[in-house]
């Protein structure tokens, strides 16, 4: 079984992304940022790989998908408290990041989103930690 999870995400202006996500309250880990590419940390073993999209080219044959017009994923995390994950997306408004979809209240989980500078997708949500009700559909 995997023990960690790295995430590579095409970006067009690393220092914009930086900026964005430092604004969230996520850090870097320098040993794997220069030019070309930096190590978002999510946690201890989660982490997302933001690559300059002309290094990002170097690992793939594949055309680059315009998050901007197209959906390629959509990132999600957790949050403790559905307070945080409305800051959370507020602050993503404010640091660049645009609207996505409206926050869902399923009354055991909590969800929101946004769009990062570069139109990826991100879901923030918190989830009651007794889960759903047994008869709860989603």
């Amino acid at each position: 079984m995997a023990k960690q999870m790295f995430l590579n995400l095409p970006v067009k202006d690393l220092d914009t992304s930086v900026q964005f996500f430092t604004a969230l309250g996520f850090s870097f880990n320098p040993d794997f940022t220069d030019e070309n590419a930096t190590c978002m940390i999510i946690n201890d073993d989660a982490f997302v790989m933001l690559l300059v999209e002309n290094y990002f080219k170097t690992f793939t044959s594949k055309p680059i998908a315009d998050a901007r017009s197209t959906t390629e994923a959509i990132m999600s995390f957790s949050l403790g408290s559905r307070e945080a994950v409305d800051e959370l997306v507020r602050t993503a408004l404010t640091a660049g990041g645009a609207p996505s979809e409206e926050a869902q209240d399923y009354g055991f989980m909590y969800t929101h989103s946004f769009q990062d500078p570069d139109g990826h997708l991100w879901e923030v949500f918190w989830m009651d930690p007794a889960g759903p009700p047994k008869d709860a559909a989603l």
